[in-house]
C-alpha cells in the first residue's frame, strides 16, 4: 500500500472540529466520493480509498449528493424495454 501525506492547515482541522484520524478518515472519503462522481474510480475501488465496505460506500453517496447508479434516461429507458 502506498501512503500520501498532506499538509493540512491547523485551522481547517479546527474548522472541523474532528482528531488528526478522524479528519484523516473524513478526506479519503470525500476524494473517494469525489473521484467516484468524475467516474475516475468504481464504486469499489473508491470504497477501497475510503477504507469502507461497498455497500457502506454506495449508502453514503447521497450524502454528497452523488447519484448512486449513473444511467442516463435513455439507458434506463432501453433497459426498461429490454426487460
Amino acid at each position: 500500500m502506498s501512503q500520501i501525506l498532506l499538509d493540512i492547515p491547523d485551522d481547517s482541522l479546527l474548522s472541523l472540529k474532528l482528531s488528526d484520524q478522524a479528519a484523516a478518515a473524513e478526506i479519503r472519503l470525500a476524494a473517494a466520493m469525489k473521484l467516484y462522481e468524475l467516474g475516475r474510480l468504481s464504486s469499489g475501488a473508491a470504497a477501497r480509498l475510503a477504507g469502507i465496505p461497498r455497500v457502506a460506500f454506495l449508502g453514503k453517496l447521497a450524502d454528497y449528493g452523488i447519484d448512486t447508479f449513473r444511467q442516463s434516461a435513455s439507458d434506463l429507458e432501453r433497459e426498461t424495454r429490454l426487460a
